[in-house]
């Protein structure tokens, strides 16, 4: 694999600290992907905002305003990694789904490959604009827009499970399944409908447990990763 879209959840940054940041993870993280990047990998990433807002954190809000509070979050994430790649020696850019001119370039996907190509870390932010729609299936849209060669989902678990294994002792780890019998088992390790998007355009899956940085490299160079989905 050369060209890959990596998913990282918002709670990923905050790792455990008291902001919405632990600025010593992200900057691992950024250290890893611009080292994977040096090394001839394209590189994509969506940036969940779990850390900041979550649409449905929204209470009685119109779900719609919610969801587009969280795509700015997005933003905000994105521009913060963006600049710790920078940092640590790597080259970066933003594309948003909306025009957010000066902070960041507008989303388009012949820009985005030829920023790939050309060795720089291409942020995606702002989902895909409209409320409804995860980060998982913005990741998953904009992985086959760029035609990466696959999806990596760094998850707080390693492995996608028969049943939460916080809840079920005898859940059992999964190392392989197809997109289409995670859908009909009603497994909810990742969004629906960016399994189903992911199946229908012949995209793997590789979901990992981010607890370190390095777990990123581990997972895209040494194919330390916990389960595949195929997409059938």
């Amino acid at each position: 694999m050369k060209r890959i879209l990596l998913k990282l959840s918002g709670e990923a940054l905050a790792a455990g600290a008291d902001g919405i940041y632990n600025h010593g993870f992200v900057d691992g993280v950024a250290k890893t992907v611009a080292d994977l990047s040096r090394e001839g990998y394209e590189i994509a990433l969506v940036i969940g905002a779990g850390n900041i807002w979550r649409g449905r954190s929204g209470g009685d809000m119109d779900r719609g305003d919610a969801d587009r509070m969280g795509m700015l979050a997005t933003v905000i994430n994105s521009i913060c990694m963006k600049d710790a790649i920078v940092r640590a020696g790597g080259k970066a850019c933003v594309m948003t789904s909306v025009d957010m001119r000066p902070f960041a370039e507008i989303y388009s996907s012949d820009k985005a490959r030829a920023a790939l190509t050309e060795g720089q870390v291409v942020v995606f932010a702002g989902g895909l604009g409209i409320p409804f729609l995860s980060t998982d299936t913005a990741g998953a849209v904009r992985a086959a827009e760029i035609q990466a060669d696959a999806m990596f989902m760094a998850k707080n678990i390693d492995y996608i499970y028969t049943a939460d294994p916080n809840v079920d002792k005898t859940a059992v780890k999964i190392e392989r399944i197809s997109a289409s019998e995670m859908l009909a088992k009603n497994l909810r390790a990742i969004d629906s409908t960016a399994a189903a998007f992911c199946m229908s355009n012949g995209m793997p899956i590789y979901i990992f447990g981010l607890r370190h940085p390095e777990d990123i490299a581990s997972a895209v160079r040494d194919g330390k990763y916990g389960t595949v989905v195929t997409p059938d």
